[in-house]
């Protein structure tokens, strides 16, 4: 089972990856291309619409997953599949009036925002609503069954028609001369070309997980017919088990996407107050979403997955009423979402800069004060990743509301910063990136204090803190004297400064992770047992077996 864990978390993990470096791909040239300002617009649309999916999708999938998983693992296919077909009537419904708020209420939600441009762009990306939750219970259903890669394989699609849409329209609209819909700002029509692009990933999305769903509907029939017969669960029964799973945990995902649609507003009003301009205010935080907040939420695609492979795992195991099974797949999450947190905070720390000014060299203006902004948010990725597996560990027990409990208490602290800090002119932006650290602190401390008392298990903080934070501070020092060597050494060559500073970077971050592989094998963060249970761990752990202490 801890195998079937880490093959699930490293498909998932591996399309997140695969997911965000095309994000990448069509952010770079977005932001280059419709500025740091039209970002302003876009990024508030963007937030409405995951506060919204969000809504829709957080807990439902995951009750869906859940309640598929405990059926199968007792050989019930008859029940889990009413599961799945009850919960797709569930999420049609929500998604039908999210989509009618979104569309009908852009202008009034705009201007709450503070942010009448941001109206068009929400109208855009509002059909996604209807869509993304059709296509969220189809992925519960393949995730309870432990088949991670039908939501793998839709999820790169939808990013791919998300990505080539997006760019094609938002270079069109944002080239058009004359009004669109009474809008001649070439900034708001930059942005809702490129929402609208959400909406063709969406479509595409769906259609290619409907199309797995079709052709593996013949085996999902042979497993009903060989399977015990159907319960007598009613379907009131059911419903009130999937809102009982799915309503804290929907709660509790709604609360960060919440705070970024109030950030959307506070963040440039608070700025403004401290006598920043209302253009420099709209780039900044134009600057901070558009360019810092992909940057922190690119480890968080793994360590997602392995939060989407946790519930079902672990909720099937206590089902079984095996407790061993529970605390060998809760121990392994937590070393592993460490593993990954931790190098990719120290990381980005150390080159703050140099990356943004690789990804994002055109915006200059802001660069300085969003590179700050991002070195702060840095720290914040590891407690973002503990905070995911934690609370999906949380989940897996039945005890959904303790982490919406927990974050509600951070997000209360970064309110507080937000506005109390942001408007202070030696912090600026980066009172809001303070802020964030402390509520995923906050939210860790008492996540992981909850897992102790709900679950008996006390991690190995040895292995799970000590000896990936050594090695990815280590590997942190080693990065930072590579970079300011090879810029010294690439310098004497007659070539651009932006090529040189991409060059160095990229080798910076290739030694990095060289050194931080070797790192964790030596100080035994990770032994044999752990490379085995990997995809081809087999021959991971020949190419790296000299360093294993045997």
């Amino acid at each position: 089972m801890a195998k079937t864990f880490i093959k699930g978390a490293a498909i998932l993990g591996a399309a997140g990856v695969v997911t965000k470096i095309l994000g990448f791909i069509f952010r770079i040239p977005l932001v280059s291309m419709i500025s740091a300002q039209a970002m302003a617009f876009y990024n508030p649309a963007y937030y409405i619409y995951i506060f919204f999916v969000t809504l829709a999708t957080s807990g439902i999938p995951i009750a869906v997953s859940r309640m598929v998983s405990e059926r199968v693992t007792l050989d019930r296919y008859a029940d889990a599949n009413r599961v799945f077909k009850l919960s797709m009537r569930l999420m049609l419904g929500i998604g039908a009036v999210s989509f009618i708020i979104v569309f009908g209420g852009a202008d009034i939600i705009a201007e709450m925002m503070e942010n009448p441009g941001a109206a068009m762009p929400m109208r855009a990306i509002s059909p996604c609503l209807i869509i993304i939750p059709v296509l969220a219970a189809f992925r519960g259903l393949f995730q309870g069954m432990q088949n991670m890669r039908p939501t793998a394989v839709s999820q790169i699609v939808e990013q791919l028609f998300r990505g080539t849409f997006g760019l094609v329209l938002a270079y069109i609209l944002f080239s058009s001369a004359g009004n669109m819909f009474g809008i001649s700002s070439k900034y708001i029509k930059g942005a809702t070309g490129a929402t609208f692009g959400g909406t063709a990933g969406a479509i595409g999305g769906l259609g290619i997980i409907f199309l797995i769903y079709m052709v593996n509907r013949d085996n999902f029939k042979s497993q009903i017919a060989n399977g015990k017969e159907e319960g007598s669960e009613p379907n009131k029964s059911i419903y009130k088990e999937i809102l009982i799973i799915s309503v804290p945990i929907t709660i509790g995902a709604s609360i960060m996407p919440f705070i970024n649609m109030i950030d959307a507003g506070l963040i440039i009003t608070r700025l403004k107050s401290s006598g920043v301009s209302d253009t420099l205010a709209k780039s900044l935080y134009g600057g901070l979403t558009g360019m810092v907040n992909p940057m922190i939420n690119f480890p968080h695609v793994i360590t997602l997955a392995i939060a989407t492979s946790l519930v079902p795992l672990i909720a099937g195991a206590y089902k079984e009423g095996n407790n061993e099974l529970a605390e060998s797949n809760i121990q392994l999450s937590g070393r592993t979402a460490m593993l990954i947190g931790m190098p990719c905070a120290v990381g980005f720390f150390v080159l703050a800069k140099p990356i943004l000014q690789t990804l994002f060299y055109s915006q200059k203006v802001v660069m300085d004060e969003v590179s700050a902004a991002f070195m702060v948010m840095a720290v914040a990725v590891m407690f973002l990743a503990s905070v995911q597996t934690l609370t999906s560990i949380l989940q897996g027990v039945g005890k959904q509301m303790i982490p919406v409990r927990n974050m509600f208490i951070g997000v209360g602290v970064k309110i507080l910063c937000t506005w109390f800090l942001v408007p202070v002119p030696s912090l600026g932006i980066k009172g809001a990136a303070i802020g964030t650290i402390l509520a995923y602190t906050i939210a860790t401390v008492l996540d992981t204090m909850a897992v102790t008392k709900y679950t008996g298990v006390s991690f190995e903080w040895k292995r799970v803190l000590l000896k990936p934070g050594i090695s990815a501070v280590s590997m942190g020092v080693i990065v930072f004297g590579s970079y300011r060597l090879l810029i010294k050494l690439i310098g004497l060559a007659a070539i651009s400064e932006h090529i040189q500073i991409s060059m160095a970077t990229m080798f910076s971050i290739l030694v990095g992770i060289i050194i931080y592989y070797i790192l964790i094998i030596v100080t035994q963060a990770v032994d044999k047992e752990d490379i085995m249970k990997l995809p081809k761990g087999e021959k991971l752990y020949n190419f790296a077996g000299r360093f294993i202490k045997q």
